[in-house]
């Protein structure tokens, strides 16, 4: 996708204007990807002021980045920030803009000794990131896609004597029997009192009846990440089980009706978390609503009481309330949406229903 890449290569250079600098040394490798199509463990980019730039990778990814970014000039170097701020000093850029997020103090150290000055570039790629295009948008619902047939195809084997670690397992390797590249993450499968840990990591505890089981995992396609969680029964469930299972099913629906272009990031929050407190369990909810979902599974915006801003059309979050009683287990429901103008489009597609297995 060379003309997206190219837009995305202009809009930052916008971005590097605005920051009084005159060209953009990009070195996080998430941001190399969404600006070039190069997935690899080792480049940088050079983004000049009118979106012209230059690729810097090592030998074992000077192929792939040829067949990738055929429209980009490549430098084959190891030393991949060395070369282009040296780069960028021959061609006489006084103010080069970087990533210090993304760059450790002893780097900054040995890049300021080129005859350039080294502009702090905040957060500006994942700036861009945040707002996603209809292609990326595409390739985050396959991921979900695989996501909800991997949970439905799994379903079945929920058992008592079944371990988490199992139920795991079957899902990861589910994911990547239906296409994904790998899960998107660690998988949470946590059963009966572990359900009140909110990542809990799967063990060999086996499934009892009645109990509660919530899992969160999600699948990998072509770099962008799903991320799901249902919460699901065994055998029987009791009355406050359901009435917990209710009531965040609640919360998670008026959070997902909340999700609209220029809501306040607390407003969507608090849909859910007013529900939860009136409910007498504001102290059992103990994280933020959500977080947007892209190339990399946590990314702008982060959605909490604490957080502000506002969310904007085509930006993909989660809506994952839930609540955690110690020693006796917990409930969390979430989903990957895509806020929309004409409202919330959920990529994630599995029923809310509580299943009793």
């Amino acid at each position: 996708m060379p003309e997206i890449h190219s837009l995305r290569r202009e809009r930052l250079a916008e971005l590097v204007i605005e920051r009084g600098a005159e060209a953009a040394l990009v070195t996080d490798l998430v941001n190399v990807r969404y600006l070039t199509g190069l997935a690899s463990s080792n480049a940088a980019l050079l983004v000049g002021s009118g979106g012209t730039a230059v690729l810097c990778t090592d030998g074992r990814y000077a192929g792939t980045a040829a067949a990738v970014c055929p429209e980009l000039e490549i430098v084959v170097d190891r030393a991949t920030a060395a070369t282009l701020v040296a780069r960028a000093a021959g061609d006489e850029v006084g103010r080069l803009g970087f990533e210090a997020h993304a760059m450790t103090v002893e780097e900054h150290g040995r890049l300021a000794e080129e005859a350039l000055e080294l502009v702090p570039l905040g957060r500006a790629v994942e700036k861009l990131r945040r707002v996603k295009d209809e292609d990326e948008i595409g390739l985050l619902r396959q991921a979900c896609a695989i996501t909800d047939q991997a949970f439905t195809d799994v379903v079945p084997m929920i058992a008592p004597g079944v371990t988490e670690r199992e139920i795991a397992v079957a899902l990861e390797r589910r994911m990547v029997d239906l296409g994904a590249e790998r899960p998107a993450f660690e998988s949470i499968v946590a059963g009966g009192a572990h359900g009140a840990i909110p990542h809990h990591r799967p063990g060999g505890r086996a499934l009892e009846r009645g109990d509660l089981i919530t899992m969160d995992f999600g699948a990998l396609h072509e770099g962008y990440h799903a991320d799901m969680t249902r919460t699901v029964a065994v055998g029987r469930v009791a009355d406050w089980q359901r009435d917990l299972y209710d009531l965040v099913a609640s919360a998670q629906a008026a959070s997902c009706a909340a999700a609209v272009p220029g809501a306040e990031i607390k407003a969507v929050d608090a849909a859910a978390r007013d529900i939860i407190k009136a409910a007498g369990h504001g102290d059992h909810f103990t994280h933020g609503l959500g977080h947007g979902v892209g190339l990399e599974i946590h990314e702008s915006p982060l959605l909490g009481y604490d957080k502000n801003g506002k969310l904007g059309d085509r930006v993909p979050i989660t809506a994952e309330p839930g609540v955690y009683l110690d020693g006796r287990g917990g409930v969390r429901i979430e989903d990957t949406l895509v806020v929309r103008a004409d409202g919330p489009e959920l990529l994630t597609k599995t029923t809310k229903e509580l299943l009793v297995l």
